[in-house]
């Protein structure tokens, strides 16, 4: 089968580049998701907020993949669910349904798999094996596309935006959510959220502390050991329900597959202001290059995706490592993405996305290259969990037979590497990739 353009995902990044890409015209794009049903993780969230960047409107998350897919159709894509990419070389991809295997031949890729929170066993916390335990994307699934009531105490493990989220959705299932547990100082949502979930619902956050193991008896979760950051002591919680939520990572499986370069800090495929890969005619958009930003900003990086994947087939640079120059981040910084910079191409929404392993002050990010000041940022705070935002009009600047851009944020106290991931000579990363997990679109 051949196509013009190959769409690995059905959440919001890919069918907003799909619909992008066939509404220009002539161009057949295939839309390919293991999921049975298309639009990603907003078909199971039932919260409003969704569509305000990129549909200009506040839509349910149900409505709003609804959306997604009817614009996607209306402009001609063909969608399939159902089905998995099981290997890509070069921009020619296999596909494995119960109709059986057949080989794509595609003039792009664009690769738009989302990303997932890591469970329970990635994130080495010992114990008891027992029922109950699981992440907010499938407790959301089980809740509000399985129908499921949920009776008893619940503990949720972390304090983004995504944990409140989960709070909210044992609620309405008929759990009594005991509270919020987080290794940080405080929690990293918004004041709002923390006030709503105080207020509304009576869930504390206790911050500082840990998840030490998780017990059971016949099978079934009894509680939870928790001990504060830095003390060995621990004390028992008695919980029925156990929600992992948060601390994500791209859904890379398929990218690695591929053999492309791998970003150690985003841990997704490492891509340039264009969202090229390290592979021809191969792009990545969404979650799985910035885990993990709302669905209209992953939406809104699929039809940058879309837009350049339109130039490059219609006889823009080829090969992807061209006049690309890497953007790299000082201490305390984890990542900032994209992790490059093409020649001519500003950034997804005009900014690079960046994201802190610690709380930190108030202060101005700084791009340099060579010691050249490039460009800087608003003041802002540093928040683990969430994103924080440098312009990218300073792009333009770039000396193409330079050094690296240097990304920091004078003040910050520097950190140590983080504990949760070892990344190898390569910088590929050897933690959990291969493990399944809840997908996020």
């Amino acid at each position: 089968m051949n196509v013009d353009v190959l769409v690995v995902g059905a959440g919001p990044a890919g069918l907003s580049a799909a619909a992008e890409l066939a509404g220009r015209g002539g161009q057949r794009v295939l839309v390919a998701d293991r999921e049975t049903q298309a639009g990603g993780v907003p078909r199971h969230s039932w919260h409003t907020g969704y569509g305000l960047r990129d549909r200009h409107r506040v839509l349910s998350g149900p409505s709003y993949a609804r959306a997604l897919v009817d614009t996607a159709i209306s402009a001609g894509a063909d969608i399939r669910t159902g089905c998995t990419v099981t290997d890509i070389a070069g921009t020619s991809a296999t596909i494995t349904s119960p109709r059986g295997v057949e080989t794509v031949e595609a003039g792009a890729v664009l690769l738009a798999t989302g990303c997932r929170e890591r469970p329970r066993a990635a994130r080495l916390v010992p114990g008891d094996r027992p029922t109950g335990v699981m992440t907010t994307g499938e407790l959301q699934q089980r809740v509000y596309l399985g129908g499921e009531r949920l009776a008893g105490r619940a503990l949720v493990v972390g304090a983004e935006h995504v944990s409140f989220s989960a709070a909210v959705t044992l609620a309405h299932a008929g759990a009594r959510v005991v509270a919020l547990v987080t290794e940080h100082e405080r929690q990293q949502s918004y004041a709002a959220f923390r006030a709503a979930a105080a207020l509304r619902w009576r869930i504390p956050v206790w911050t500082s502390t840990r998840v030490r193991r998780v017990t059971g008896a016949d099978g079934r979760l009894t509680g939870v050991e928790l001990a504060e950051v830095g003390d060995s002591h621990t004390r028992f919680v008695r919980c029925e329900i156990l929600v992992f939520s948060g601390d994500w990572i791209p859904d890379h499986s398929l990218a690695r597959a591929a053999r492309l370069a791998i970003d150690p800090g985003t841990r997704g495929p490492a891509v340039d202001t264009a969202l090229a890969t390290s592979a021809d005619g191969v792009f990545a958009a969404g979650n799985l290059v910035h885990a993990a930003e709302t669905a209209d900003i992953a939406a809104l990086s699929g039809r940058h995706a879309a837009r350049q994947i339109a130039a490059y087939l219609g006889g823009g640079p080829r090969g992807a490592a061209a006049a690309r120059v890497p953007v790299e981040v000082e201490s305390p910084l984890l990542w900032i993405s994209p992790n490059a910079v093409a020649a001519g191409v500003p950034p997804p929404l005009g900014r690079f996305t960046l994201r802190a392993a610690a709380f930190g002050p108030s202060g101005r990010f700084e791009a340099r290259q060579d010691g050249r000041l490039l460009g800087r940022s608003r003041p802002q705070r540093l928040t683990p969990g969430r994103s924080a935002h440098l312009p990218g009009s300073w792009v333009q600047e770039v000396d193409p037979a330079g050094g690296p851009v240097r990304v920091a944020h004078p003040g910050a106290p520097a950190v140590g590497p983080g504990s949760d991931r070892a990344v190898g000579d390569s910088g590929i990363v050897r933690d959990e990739a291969a493990r399944p997990g809840s997908p996020v679109g």
